[in-house]
């Protein structure tokens, strides 16, 4: 971090970046810049570009040289432009595109990086005609120059720049730009941050993010794996795959860095054997984190805990860090400086940059959903964060289906991210998705295209080894009714039942006359811990057991049931389904998987109807023993077909998308690249078992408002779901949890549920009406 400068008074010096904090000290401007700088060239360090993140530090306020900004910190004057001077300068006489974009969108998002829109930062022509009728800080760059100038500033000329003297836009240059914009807005966020915190003394910044330490972190995790193993009841041949599956993954690790494949099947133990080959990779080739990324929000607090229980007694509780918040997704909408009445930060942006994560941790747990919008996003707060991922692992755990239009921008994204940032991206699957045959697609959009290299040698074999089970296809053209469902699986002592709604799992345990278990993610991560306990009890003391479960069970869910039942899906769901049965190979035969189709048929939005009709055609050209679930040649001609981009359908929506990249659209490609095209809140519930956790995070709600420490501790208690239409009665029931401060802001994203008999003991959160807006 740079010194800790102390902070003058306003009569000492004559340009301020931002009015007094606590202390009564105002911040200048010469200090700002020269601290943004340092910073933003610290976090480029390594990449040709890092010259340009120093410029765009210098640059990017240079408007607040203008006498109407200064006006702005007295509160005299209000919807001012400071940032375009900066980005202007960086364009015309650095001839550095991305630092311009980086200074043009630090409040207002990434723009546009195209000719024409770049020709719309000169300030004659903003002077006179304003996109967000604003009216420059100052119109004369020599003015501004000079004054940076006196104040003992020079501005450089970069060597080289991320995009040298393209303006042509593609995935692998839009990223660039991110990137850099990234270390510009984390660098900013943190030297504001540092003065409103500081002191008597000066800035007070945050403490930096530990290290990884791999070398001590990595004999921990293989500790941990052998304690795993001296108390498996698994199969022999179970325990065995799982060795050679570490095995496999820590010779891999002395690869160079670059994009790896990692398909084995489930239970074979690839969360652990592809953390270890990311700690070894990190320790062979000097890379700064791993970035865990989990599709399902179910699952991340379970492997954030393992992850934990591991490392933290050694490291500190800051050395897993989860970030999984379904909100502040889509494009930037903010049109102005987000300062208060008198030029200081407004309250409200201060929060959420506080709130905003930067991923300054060693090992990140985080979801798809995060991850992948977030590197196409053109929100400040959400792209602080990409700059960590330079010289980082980026581990895929079980990668979620992409939507078939989405399937090359993500593939040449991170593809571009290992070759030009020196990462390594790992996809990890019982279910490769089948994206070899998109290289050339992929390359298209960036020089590496993709192509992976396999970390197991032979997956064929280990997926020969472990066939632990045999699937039954139930006719798809004769749906059965739930209590039909109900009475076949009273026939099992022990049998789980997946489906692919809540609506559809509140119905099959009522059918059961209430005497079954519920899991989905209507329950709070705390009660569904506190389920799947109850549920391994049994299992293990071989009790009576009978769970009705949405597809949140699947991926990366160790339970170990004979008998399996899954509502007809995509092929992944239901491989996944099967990797909960007979898990540990202790059955004497094949644990039983029964495919079944409600006869109440219905699925989730977005991709997933359509993959489950491609399960199906499947089943009528090949009939039930071609369905060779086990066989990844077989699980690969479902992917093709799924990411067919010559299908109508997906060839319009991913041209739709490469449209905006190719016209160099950050707002349009943020809007358009979602993976769950709904947005999402934070509801944090009363769970019986937890009323005081709960009374005790609404008291300090009412106190303090929303704060990172607070949302941390309210995750157990946390149920999320789609944000209802406006008139939804459930406003009715949320309470908004304020930020404290002037006048006590409200924001959009987390809430408290107000009525504690809407939660039920079985099936959580149930407020009256519909079941369909909650998230399976």
């Amino acid at each position: 971090m740079p010194d800790h400068h102390h902070n003058s008074e306003p009569h000492s010096c004559q340009y301020f970046a931002h009015s007094a904090n606590g202390y009564g000290s105002w911040h200048p401007l010469t200090d700002h810049l020269g601290s943004v700088a340092e910073l933003a060239g610290e976090f480029m360090q390594g990449h040709r570009a890092f010259e340009e993140a120093r410029l765009a530090g210098l640059l990017h306020d240079l408007g607040k040289y203008g006498d109407l900004f200064q006006a702005r910190l007295r509160g005299e004057v209000q919807g001012l432009d400071h940032w375009s001077q900066g980005a202007w300068f960086a364009l015309q006489k650095r001839k550095a595109i991305a630092a311009a974009l980086a200074i043009q969108g630090h409040h207002i998002g990434l723009q546009s990086l195209s000719k024409s829109e770049l020709r719309r930062l000169e300030p004659k022509a903003l002077a006179s005609n304003h996109p967000l009728q604003l009216r420059l800080s100052e119109e004369d760059l020599a003015v501004l120059e000079g004054r940076l100038v006196e104040d003992g500033l020079t501005v450089p000329q970069p060597t080289t720049t991320a995009l040298g003297t393209s303006i042509d836009s593609r995935i692998d240059h839009m990223l660039d730009v991110r990137m850099l914009f990234s270390a510009l807005v984390d660098a900013d966020f943190l030297d504001t941050e540092a003065h409103f915190e500081g002191a008597a003394d000066g800035k007070r910044y945050r403490s930096p993010g530990l290290l990884i330490q791999s070398e001590k972190a990595l004999p921990l995790l293989l500790d941990h794996i052998e304690k795993l193993q001296h108390q498996t009841q698994a199969a022999t041949v179970v325990a065995e795959v799982r060795h050679a599956l570490l095995e496999a993954s820590l010779n891999a690790a002395d690869h160079p860095p670059g994009l790896f494949s990692l398909t084995a099947p489930t239970g074979s133990g690839k969360t652990l054997a592809m953390l270890a080959f990311a700690l070894k990779h990190a320790q062979q080739h000097g890379l700064r984190r791993i970035v865990v990324v989990i599709p399902y929000l179910s699952i991340i607090e379970q492997t954030a805990s393992i992850y934990r229980s591991i490392f933290e007694p050694i490291f500190g509780e800051h050395y897993v860090l989860e970030h999984h918040s379904l909100s502040g997704r889509g494009e930037e909408k903010s049109a102005g400086d987000n300062e208060g009445e008198k030029g200081e930060l407004s309250y409200a942006e201060r929060q959420r940059r506080l709130l905003a994560e930067n991923w300054d941790a060693p090992l990140i747990v985080t979801t798809s959903v995060q991850m992948l919008e977030s590197l196409l996003s053109n929100r400040p707060s959400t792209c602080r964060k990409l700059h960590r991922l330079a010289r980082s692992v980026i581990l895929f755990d079980e990668v979620q289906t992409l939507p078939a239009n989405l399937a090359v921008p993500t593939l040449a994204t991170l593809s571009h991210l290992a070759h030009e940032y020196g990462s390594t991206v790992v996809f990890a699957t019982a279910t490769q998705p089948a994206f070899a045959h998109l290289h050339e697609a992929v390359q298209s959009h960036c020089v590496g295209g993709w192509q992976p290299r396999e970390i197991v040698p032979e997956p064929i074999k280990l997926f020969t080894l472990l066939r632990r089970t045999e699937v039954r296809w139930e006719n798809p053209g004769e749906g059965v009714t739930w209590a039909e469902l109900s009475q076949s699986l009273r026939e099992h002592a022990q049998a789980m039942c997946v489906v692919n709604l809540k609506r559809h799992a509140k119905e099959v345990w009522e059918s059961m006359e209430l005497s079954a278990i519920h899991l989905s993610t209507s329950l709070c991560p705390a009660h569904r811990r506190k389920v799947l306990d109850t549920v391994r009890e049994r299992l293990k003391h071989r009790q009576q057991v009978h769970l009705i479960a949405t597809q949140c069970v699947e991926a990366g869910v160790d339970i170990d049931f004979p008998v399996v039942y899954r509502a007809y899906a995509p092929m992944d769901a239901i491989i996944q389904a099967a990797g909960r049965c007979n898990r540990e190979g202790k059955l004497a035969g094949f644990g039983e998987v029964r495919v079944f189709l409600p006869q109440d048929e219905a699925y989730p939005p977005g991709g997933y109807q359509q993959a489950s009709q491609i399960t199906r055609m499947l089943l009528r050209q090949h009939g039930v023993d071609g369905m060779r679930l086990d066989d990844p040649d077989f699980v690969t001609a479902y992917y093709r077909r799924l990411y067919d981009l010559n299908k109508p359908e997906a060839a319009a929506r991913t041209k739709e998308l490469l449209d905006f990249i190719k016209a160099g659209s950050f707002p349009d490609v943020a809007r358009h690249y979602r993976l769950i095209t709904q947005d999402a809140i934070n509801i944090v519930v009363p769970y019986g078992e937890c009323l005081d956790q709960f009374s005790a995070l609404c008291d300090e709600a009412d106190r303090k408002g929303l704060t990172v420490d607070w949302i941390h501790r309210a995750r157990l208690l946390t149920v999320s779901l789609y944000r209802p239409k406006m008139d939804d009665a459930l406003w009715d029931v949320l309470i908004p949890v304020k930020v404290v401060g002037r006048g006590d802001r409200e924001q959009n994203e987390w809430f408290i549920y107000a009525i504690k008999e809407h939660y039920h003991p079985v099936l959580g959160l149930v407020p009256t009406g519909s079941l369909n807006n909650w998230i399976a």
